[in-house]
């Protein structure tokens, strides 16, 4: 499917080229940051948009299957009007060959590392689905609080309470994600939660989704204490690393907490900490995937939207946490590291 209707409400500019390094598409943005039409972009090579230097051409002649970004290239299109404008360069590998190219102006973060943005193609892909997405949850929560009513007429409905709750909980999940997609605004602040609560209801959904087909065990730390955190954001990023080792074809899928002292994630030292694994026997992480498994549009599977990982990433950063993984066939194991307040003994410790 050609991505430009998927791109084109960006403001980003997002182009594609195919396995021969010429441009095979590009968003309106990009047309339009260059100055050019759309139509004049496909057929470009796209070591021809560098305007001053050779990088572009250099990393195409040596270019693996790694992502890569170049900083403050010179872009303009050969003997366009426009003047060459400087832009971090974000290029990541097509399923299929060919690249993912994503131009930031160096003055579109003001302040802030690009690489520490939410990733262009994840926004782009959700943004995309967003307006079609509202009236189907509409339906889905009509539908729910129908099956309630009806299960409250009956004596035997706890089951059936339970699983209307949880579909209306969810929908109201879905919606408030896309309510934050089509009108930005800042993240609401984080509250006292327990982690617990947040594996149970991931584990309910995953009863729902893989039935009896996957084996799903817990092995609690009881006495972690709550964390400050965002509770639909974590159900996501947890429901995602869980939903991929099912369809990572696993048997087993374990959830593990457990309290770490001491812990360093990034730049900052944690007294306590909060590891979350997600442990499954599937068929691990393809080794020509491991490096840029957290991209947008990464997946090892031709029907994956590449997605769940970088926006579990995400959630993790949004936490002050991290998010690793290791991987073999039959054992693979993502790390979810998240701060903990201070106890009384870490304190006085």
């Amino acid at each position: 499917m050609d991505p430009a209707g998927q791109l084109d409400a960006l403001t980003t500019p997002v182009a594609w080229t195919g396995a021969d390094g010429c441009l095979a598409g590009a968003n309106t943005a990009f047309a339009r940051w260059l100055g050019v039409g759309v139509r004049r972009l496909p057929g470009l090579p796209l070591a021809a948009l560098e305007a001053d230097g050779e990088r572009l051409a250099g990393w195409l002649a040596e270019a693996g299957d790694e992502a890569v970004r170049l900083r403050r290239v010179p872009v303009a299109f050969p003997g366009g009007a426009a003047p060459a404008a400087f832009a971090d360069l974000a290029l990541s590998p097509r399923e299929g060959g060919g690249w993912w190219l994503e131009a930031h102006p160096v003055d579109e973060f003001p302040g802030e590392d690009p690489a520490q943005a939410l990733p262009l193609a994840l926004s782009a892909a959700l943004k995309g689905l967003a307006h079609e997405l509202r009236n189907p949850l509409a339906g889905l929560k009509g539908a729910a609080q129908l099956l309630a009513r009806r299960a409250e007429r009956r004596l035997d409905n706890d089951e059936e309470r339970e699983l209307t709750a949880l579909i209306g909980a969810e929908v109201d999940r879905l919606s408030a994600l896309l309510d934050r997609l089509l009108s930005p605004a800042p993240p609401e602040p984080h509250a006292p939660l327990n982690i617990h609560a947040v594996l149970e209801r991931v584990l309910r959904l995953s009863e729902s989704d893989a039935g009896w087909a996957v084996r799903l065990l817990r092995d609690y730390d009881p006495s972690l204490p709550e964390l400050e955190g965002d509770e639909d954001r974590l159900v996501q990023a947890v429901w995602n690393l869980v939903r991929n080792a099912i369809e990572a074809g696993a048997g087993n899928v374990t959830l593990r907490t457990r309290a770490e002292h001491g812990v360093r994630i990034g730049e900052a030292t944690h007294a306590l900490a909060l590891r979350l694994e997600i442990a499954d026997d599937g068929r691990g992480v393809p080794e020509e995937l491991a490096e840029q498994v957290f991209l947008p549009l990464v997946s090892g599977r031709a029907e994956g939207s590449g997605l769940g990982l970088a926006l579990a990433q995400q959630v993790a950063r949004e936490h002050r946490g991290s998010l690793a993984f290791r991987s073999r066939p039959g054992h693979t194991v993502f790390t979810l590291l998240l701060p903990l307040p201070e106890t009384k003994e870490d304190a006085n410790g």
